[in-house]
């Protein structure tokens, strides 16, 4: 199988480990995985804001950076939600058959990390260890949008030495939205807050999603709580193993 990291902005930028370890985790487990130099955004960011028309350059390389994958992985719940959702429509109001018919043969063979180790490897125990209590927030997308589940929460289950406990309220968004959070940012640091009172109540040392931009928010509140949280994406907690547990302490 060919497989191809989208990396995703927010990662590239500001969570280069995120994506690092999403390789490792990955060629652990025997994937032969790729990362496609050309990838750039996938538009999510102009079509969330209702610029649709702005995003078509953006899907346009997107499909020319993935076309030809066997399946596309990705440590975001929002960003996959974007190709398998988004795409799409921003291709059909373009009135771009050719890059309609791309993105229909594109955005099924996105996956979201959790989604692509338990429906596509099929497993749920990937030699993980990591001796710390954590809470799991799942985000908006990857619950609403791509519907997964339970799998990052299976998978979280089957790592050795990890005591997951519960957050309470996790369906609840966190506030923030990608540029919701600049537009409406009182609106988005109560919601936050509420997200990080509930953090604090789990007595968890760290908190774990699957999207950076989350963890982003959520982290940053932390801070300034000095609540003494540490926030992980869930692919750096899945790539841990035992030789490498002192570098994550």
């Amino acid at each position: 199988m060919r497989v191809a990291l989208l990396v995703t902005c927010v990662n590239d930028a500001m969570f280069p480990d995120v994506g690092k370890a999403t390789v490792r985790l990955l060629r652990r487990l025997g994937v032969d995985v790729e990362f496609p130099a050309a990838q750039t955004c996938c538009g999510q960011p102009m079509v969330n804001t209702g610029y649709l028309d702005e995003a078509v350059p953006a899907v346009r390389r997107f499909v020319e950076a993935f076309e030809g994958y066997d399946a596309v992985v990705t440590p975001s719940g929002s960003c996959a939600g974007s190709a398998r959702h988004q795409q799409g429509l921003v291709a059909a109001r373009a009135g771009d058959d050719a890059l309609a018919s791309a993105v229909e043969r594109t955005s099924p063979l996105v996956h979201e990390l959790s989604e692509f180790l338990v429906d596509v490897l099929g497993v749920t125990d990937v030699g993980a260890y990591f001796p710390h209590t954590v809470t799991y927030h799942p985000t908006c997308h990857s619950l609403r949008m791509l519907g997964v589940g339970d799998k990052p929460r299976r998978l979280l289950e089957s790592v050795r030495g990890l005591r997951l406990r519960e957050l309470p309220a996790a369906a609840e968004c966190c506030g923030f939205g990608g540029t919701f959070a600049v537009k409406n940012a009182d609106t988005s640091v109560a919601m936050g807050s509420d997200k990080a009172r509930h953090v604090r109540d789990t007595g968890a040392e760290v908190l774990v999603a699957g999207d950076s931009s989350c963890l982003m928010h959520i982290g940053g509140l932390l801070s300034r709580q000095r609540a003494g949280v540490r926030t992980m994406h869930l692919a750096e907690v899945l790539a841990a193993t035992e030789d490498r547990a002192e570098a994550l302490r």
